[in-house]
């Protein structure tokens, strides 16, 4: 058995947690979630999109195949419904959980003009307002905004320019809420997650961070995976990245998973990228380690790239 973390968040690792069918693969899983009955649905970028199992890791069924560009972000709405984010089709898929296209927000194939501020180009993750249903969408690899919309689709608000000062922002890359109505974004290649009111006010950053992808926020507990570096200069650094941290709501970081090196030896991560949460606290985690990694090789492999971690 392998074990990650201490003390009131120690974990055991299940990398082969998922019983996929026979020649099936995730390639890589860019993001995940757990709905109120504990179904797990995992976004990958494989051959099927979106693939659903049960908490013990069977399979249930699978959806989407042929409908995105490029996979990258996906969360649960309060309704139940599903928000399925193309980045490279510049889109937003509203779907019912066994796959049912409901709403789509831009206009799939056309993106914005890069760098305009105007929705969207390349789109990263969507997170919602508790109260209002009101959506936030961190538009990232081709913008640097944050766009906030009704729950009928209508633009309300949009935020944030290139740079490093606060309210800027260098490839936004994910965008979850708390309980009480806070606005995270994952600012990745400024190393830190920065803090904003629904109204995209800033209000607060975490700086202690290295690349933060994923954000996860359950029961006022901060879920963050940060990737490893992607220059040859550092590449060999420690404690750069390929972690998953927990915080509370202050920031303070209350356990690290994974060790100091990026790879594929247990209980440590390559390219932490998706992160979900189970009634149970048992974690879900996507990598995109072949992007990260498996790319590079000659000739490229897939490599881990999902995993369940049982809270002990």
């Amino acid at each position: 058995m392998v074990y990650l973390g201490n003390d009131a968040f120690r974990y055991e690792e299940l990398a082969e947690w998922a019983r996929l069918p026979k020649g099936w693969s995730f390639r890589e899983v860019v993001d995940v979630e757990v709905d109120e009955n504990d179904r797990v649905y995992v976004f990958n970028r494989g051959d099927h999109p979106v693939m659903v199992f049960e908490q013990d890791g069977s399979f249930v069924s699978a959806w989407g195949e042929g409908l995105f560009v490029r996979p990258h972000g996906l969360t649960l709405a309060p309704d139940g419904t599903l928000f399925c984010v193309d980045d490279q089709g510049h889109c937003i898929r509203k779907s019912t959980l066994d796959g049912e296209e409901l709403q789509v927000i831009g206009t799939p194939g056309e993106g914005a003009p890069a760098q305009s501020g105007k929705p969207f180009n390349q789109p990263t993750k969507v997170a919602f307002d508790r109260d209002t249903g009101d959506l936030y969408v961190s538009d990232g690899y081709g913008n640097a905004r944050v766009h906030k919309y009704s729950p009928e689709g209508e633009h309300l608000i949009s935020w944030g320019d290139y740079g490093c000062e606060a309210g800027e922002f260098n490839l936004v890359h994910s965008v979850c809420t708390d309980s009480t109505g806070k606005v995270y974004i994952a600012d990745r290649e400024n190393h830190r997650v920065q803090i904003f009111d629904g109204e995209g006010n800033y209000l607060d950053q975490w700086s202690n961070l290295h690349r933060p992808c994923g954000l996860h926020i359950e029961k006022d507990l901060v879920y963050v995976g940060q990737i490893p570096t992607h220059l040859a200069v550092n590449e060999a650094y420690p404690n750069l990245g390929a972690c998953v941290t927990i915080h509370d709501l202050s920031g303070k970081q209350l356990a690290r998973l994974g060790d100091s090196r990026p790879g594929e030896r247990p209980g440590q991560f390559t390219a932490p990228h998706g992160i979900s949460v189970d009634s149970r606290g048992d974690i879900y985690v996507g990598e995109v380690s072949y992007s990260a990694y498996g790319s590079r090789l000659d000739p490229p492999r897939l490599m881990r790239s999902f995993r369940k971690l049982v809270k002990v």
